[in-house]
């Protein structure tokens, strides 16, 4: 619900010495115009009181009831009402409280005109300031729950990401757990502790999430293990990374699913030795992430971008970023390459 005009401090000191300050010009305005000084302390007094009381009825009365656009003649009305109220309930109450009734009604509707139009005027002002100050709160309070709800849903579409890199990687893993109990039982039970040391630190990342690259890469390292259990000799890993670069950041686990692709395209596409080279450096305001990986050009077409890997990792980064330019694939001379960019903020 809008805040009240009325309930700003700042607003309330200028109304009120606005109020004051107005009160005491009517008071010299009337003795000028021939009525005795205690007259003319009534007279303003009362008829300032009741103008407060009618523009901050107004007020009040439009920051539940807003009028529909192309309706403000009904404000309009009811600034009519209460500026007739106003002048004849002052009217009505100086001249109950005026020993000399007689002459101050003669002087009364002579300036009924100008009470009138000015009462009209004053409470007119504010319920246009009303009327422009709670649509604009109202405008706020709708740009924050629209900001809120695309919030909400980015989280929810990152973790429905999160969600479906785990599983894959988890289903693999598992199947060569079960293909190394019979021949290598000992393979198998540290590949179990790896698994759950690398679903602990998991666990325990929230899905927006900013971690160092130092961070990332001694998680990666964990994911890297368990492959390396998987595929023995033939995956080998180069990991480089520029000076300082340790201490910048990026969302959590935006690698592994990057080198998950490489090792993918690299080692079903290819026979012998695969070497995965990951390079961090620093660009400017941008730590660049470099994965290369070899794959044969007959049986893959790398430059498609296929697999959720790359999809899903170029979705987070829209999410994150609102822009699409930050992931950048290219195969050339039997070579595979990623690039991301992750700008510091």
């Amino acid at each position: 619900m809008a805040t009240s005009l009325l309930h700003s401090t700042r607003l309330k000191l200028i109304f009120l010495g606005s109020w004051v300050g107005w009160s005491l010009l009517q008071i010299g305005l009337l003795w000028w115009l021939d009525l005795d000084w205690n007259t003319a302390l009534i007279d303003s007094l009362v008829s300032n009181t009741l103008l407060m009381a009618a523009s901050a009825l107004i007020s009040n009365n439009l920051q539940f009831y807003q009028p529909e656009k192309g309706r403000y003649a009904y404000v309009a009305i009811w600034c009519l009402i209460l500026s007739a109220i106003y002048v004849f309930a002052g009217q009505w109450i100086v001249g109950y409280l005026e020993p000399q009734k007689t002459a101050y009604l003669d002087f009364f509707y002579k300036s009924l005109p100008v009470r009138f139009s000015f009462g009209f005027l004053m409470i007119g002002w504010v319920a246009l300031l009303s009327i422009i100050w709670y649509t604009r709160q109202d405008q706020r309070e709708a740009e924050k729950r629209k900001a809120d709800a695309e919030r909400l849903s980015r989280e929810a579409e990152l973790y429905k990401l999160r969600q479906q890199l785990q599983p894959h990687f988890l289903f693999n893993s598992l199947n060569s757990i079960s293909a190394l109990v019979g021949r290598k039982p000992e393979e198998a039970r540290t590949m179990v502790h790896q698994l759950s040391d690398f679903l602990r630190g998991t666990l325990r990342k929230e899905e927006n999430e900013w971690v160092t690259l130092a961070e990332e890469l001694q998680h990666l390292q964990l994911y890297l293990d368990i492959e390396k259990v998987r595929f023995g000799h033939r995956l080998t890993t180069e990991i480089s990374q520029g000076e300082g670069c340790g201490d910048l950041k990026l969302p959590a686990m935006l690698l592994q699913p990057l080198v998950e692709n490489a090792i993918k395209f690299g080692l079903y596409d290819t026979t012998g030795l695969v070497i995965i080279s990951i390079n961090a450096c620093c660009e400017d305001n941008y730590l660049v992430l470099t994965i290369q990986n070899p794959y044969d050009p007959n049986t893959s077409n790398p430059r498609r971008g296929t697999g959720f890997g790359l999809s899903g990792v170029k979705r987070r980064l829209y999410l994150l970023f609102a822009r699409h330019d930050l992931l950048q694939t290219s195969g050339e001379t039997n070579i595979f390459t990623t690039s991301v960019k992750i700008p510091q903020v």
